[in-house]
This record gives structure tokens, C-alpha cells and sequence, in this order.
């Protein structure tokens, strides 16, 4: 039996924690020890207390002074967007038809899709990001390289074949019945294996007709297990030219409703400017409403309400995600750091308690995988990523100062980037050192 110990200092969340200084949504232990065997946390408590639990000689990891959270968890990027990072462009409409869309159609080759997507989980693992919800292209050979590379990497990970009819290049284009095909296949090929999950992935509405809406359908009514991902309410101009291609629905929202596109499973990508009736429809069905704080800022799309959305009589539930590659960091920090400020700017507070909680538990629970990821908890599989700090000169020189968890933790989410992450851990395996040989 393979087994490592891990020491350092252990912080994983019981629930959302409800103010700055909410001690009991939290463990936290000064001085822990994570014991891990066969790609799973087999126990977790003070080091001296593990440490006698643990088999003679069982090879040991300390990691002090640093910090051992769970993995982190995105919930929404774009695999195929890797070299559209960073592309001028005055809005998400022009940004697509300028930029994404060229993009997208080079991963019709196979070999530009295997090298992709080695990059793309490099860089997940540098950032500590141990798993996440992608899109890939229309093609299948972009979903067959993603989930091989996963598979690979023996990471979880969330992905599906991107469906989509008009409304953009010939070489982005499938059909309602290769979309459905294609997908079909994509689950009997990929999904189960390993620790792979296909998502059914109609892009947004303007890109899928009708009749392709009705493919989508059948598929997440033939695999009613399976996520649903896609785009929603990100833009002003957007949503009006859906609401024009969509003539007989009443908003944006009704139009996933009536294509059975709406469940506790189902993944909206943004969900910025919904109006009351559709905010109480993501309530009511138990859909993510998922925040791209750093590509609602890039491109200009709007400030994500996030709190106005958490409050309400009907709450709606909330994920947070990079959203690569109209978001600009493939970091889950700069991340929340952005959305830190997109609060700021709404007269609200987001608590650092409050954004670790999202982006490890919070994540975990709105995949309805808490049972696996996102906390320390025995039993889990250990995704595990370990932060310091102290990483970059300035930071160390601010930690000087510093006195609480709390404050550790926002100067890591304002200041911190993938040189805090100082090791990630995928089932128990260590992988960012071996990215640095």
C-alpha cells in the first residue's frame, strides 16, 4: 500500500462561512498531519496524532511553515482559448468573431489539440487548480485530447464537445445531429474513465438553433447524470440578439427551460444582468449561476451581484471560475482577487473566508461533489494544493506584519499567483515539481 504523509498547517472548510470572523465554518490545525493512501485522504488531525497512526516508516512530506488547502476548483474556462489570452477587442461579441472563433478551428488537428491541451493542464497544476469545468471545440478530436490528457494526469475534470449550428465559422459548425452524435460518443468513449465527466455543452443559444436545442435536450433527458454547461446573460448586446433569435421565449433564461436545460446540474456561465423572474427560475431549479470576475472585467461585460444574488428570498447558488481565455489568469487567486473588487465597486464585501470557501468547498458543492474534492476531509481523494505566503519578496515583507489566518489568506488572494502554489497534489501525487525539471 502506497502512503505519504503530508505536515503543515491544515485549513479546510465545515460550511460557507458567515462573517470574517466565523471560526466554526472552518478547521484549521496549526501544526497537522494528513496521511494519504492510494490516492485518498485515510486520515487527517495533529501531526503528532497521525504520525502514530501511520505505518513505520511511511514516507514523509513536511511542508512547514506553508499552508495545505484542498485543491483548487474552476468552474468554467475554455480549453481550446489558450492563445486568445490576452486579444484586444471591444466586447464579447467582436472578441469572439475576431479572436475565438479563428482559435477554435485549428483543433479540427489532432496534434494541435494533444499539444494544447498538455499546456493547458500545465498550467492548471502550476496554479494549483486540481479540477475544472472546460469547454472544448465543436470538434471531437478537442474533447478526445482533453479527456486523454486528464486521463493521463488521473485528474477530475469536467468537459464536453461544444455544440453549435450557425452563427460562426464553417469550420465551428456541426449539425443538430452530429452535435448529438458526436456528443453520444464522447460519453461512451470518455465518461467514467478515470475520473472523467462529460458535460452536454450547447455553447449559448445564439450559437445552436431550435432544432439543435431539441439534440441537447434529448441528450440530458438520455443522461439525466450528466452536467449541462453553457453561456448565459454575459452581455447587453448578447442577450438582446438571443432574445431575437428566441422570439417566443420570455427572456433569456426560458429559453434553456424550454429545452429541459435547467437543474441542480446545470453550469450558466456568467449570469450577469438577469432580471428578478429569472434569477427566481435559477433558484427554483437549482442552477449554478457561475462568476468570471477577471473576463467580465477584461471584456467589459458588467459587475456580477453577487451578493444581491446570495440574499435573496430565493437564493441563487454561486460558483467562481477563470474562464480562460477571456478571463486573463489561469489562477484561482487573481481570480477572487478580481472579484474582491467587482464587489468593492457594488458597495459589498467578500470576505477572504468567504473566497477560499468558493473556490475549494463552495466549487465542490456546486459539482454536488463535496463527497470528493474540495475539502481535507477522510475519505476524500487527495487533491491537495499547499501555498506559501511569503512566495515573491513583497509578499514576505507584508507577512511581517501580518497576525491573523484572515489576513494571510487576503494578502495570498491580492497578491498571490501560481509562485504561492508551491506544490499540487493529484491523488495524492505530487505534480508542479515535476513541471519544474
Amino acid at each position: 500500500m502506497t502512503m505519504l504523509l503530508l505536515r503543515g498547517r491544515l485549513l479546510s472548510f465545515k460550511r460557507a462561512p458567515l462573517s470574517i470572523d466565523d471560526t466554526a465554518s472552518y478547521l484549521y490545525i496549526e501544526d497537522g498531519g494528513l496521511l494519504v493512501s492510494e490516492g485518498k485522504i485515510a486520515a487527517i488531525g495533529e501531526y503528532a496524532d497521525i504520525r502514530a497512526k501511520a505505518p513505520e516508516g511511511v514516507e514523509e512530506k513536511d511542508h512547514r511553515p506553508h499552508l495545505i488547502v484542498p485543491g483548487l476548483i474552476d468552474m468554467h474556462l475554455h480549453f481550446p482559448q489558450m492563445q486568445v489570452i490576452g486579444s484586444y477587442a471591444a466586447n464579447l461579441l467582436e472578441w469572439l468573431n475576431t479572436y475565438t472563433f479563428p482559435e477554435e478551428c485549428r483543433f479540427v488537428e489532432s496534434a494541435h489539440a494533444q499539444r494544447i491541451a498538455t499546456h493547458f493542464y500545465d498550467e492548471l497544476i502550476r496554479h494549483g487548480t486540481t479540477t475544472a469545468v472546460a469547454y472544448c471545440s465543436v470538434h471531437k478530436t478537442s474533447a478526445d485530447a482533453f479527456f486523454a490528457e486528464a486521463l493521463k494526469r488521473n485528474m477530475l475534470m469536467v468537459g464536453g464537445k461544444v455544440m453549435m449550428d450557425r452563427n460562426a465559422p464553417q469550420g465551428l459548425l456541426d449539425t443538430p445531429e452530429l452535435g448529438y452524435d458526436e456528443t453520444r460518443q464522447v460519453i461512451a468513449d470518455w465518461h467514467g474513465k478515470g475520473r472523467n465527466h462529460v458535460a452536454i455543452t450547447p455553447r449559448f443559444a445564439i450559437t445552436s438553433t431550435p432544432k439543435q436545442m431539441e439534440a441537447a435536450q434529448a441528450l440530458a433527458q438520455e443522461f439525466p447524470d450528466l452536467f449541462i454547461q453553457t453561456h448565459l446573460s454575459e452581455n447587453l448586446d448578447e442577450i438582446k440578439y438571443t432574445c431575437e433569435l428566441y422570439p417566443e421565449a420570455i427572456d433569456y433564461t426560458d429559453i434553456y427551460v424550454r429545452y429541459g436545460l435547467m437543474g441542480k446540474k446545470t453550469l450558466l456561465g456568467h449570469a450577469i444582468h438577469l432580471s428578478d423572474r429569472e434569477a427566481d427560475v435559477l433558484s427554483e431549479t437549482g442552477a449554478v449561476a457561475v462568476h468570471c470576475p477577471t473576463s467580465n472585467l477584461f471584456i467589459g461585460s458588467g459587475l456580477f451581484p453577487m451578493k444581491k444574488l446570495q440574499r435573496r428570498e430565493k437564493p441563487v447558488r454561486i460558483a467562481v471560475a477563470t474562464d480562460i481565455g477571456g478571463g486573463s489568469s489561469y489562477s484561482m487567486l487573481r481570480t477572487m482577487d478580481e472579484a474582491y473588487k467587482i464587489q468593492q465597486l457594488l458597495g459589498e464585501r467578500l470576505n477572504p473566508l468567504e473566497s477560499w470557501y468558493l473556490m475549494t468547498r463552495g466549487n465542490a458543492e456546486a459539482l454536488s461533489m463535496v463527497d470528493r474534492i474540495g475539502t481535507l476531509d477522510a475519505g476524500t481523494d487527495a487533491d491537495i494544493t499547499v501555498l506559501n505566503a511569503s512566495s515573491t519578496p513583497a509578499m514576505a515583507l507584508k507577512m511581517e506584519v501580518v497576525n491573523s489566518l484572515t489576513e494571510e489568506l487576503f494578502l495570498m488572494l491580492t497578491m498571490g499567483d501560481d509562485r504561492t502554489v508551491v506544490e499540487t497534489y493529484v491523488s495524492g501525487t505530487a505534480q508542479k515539481a515535476v513541471l519544474a525539471k
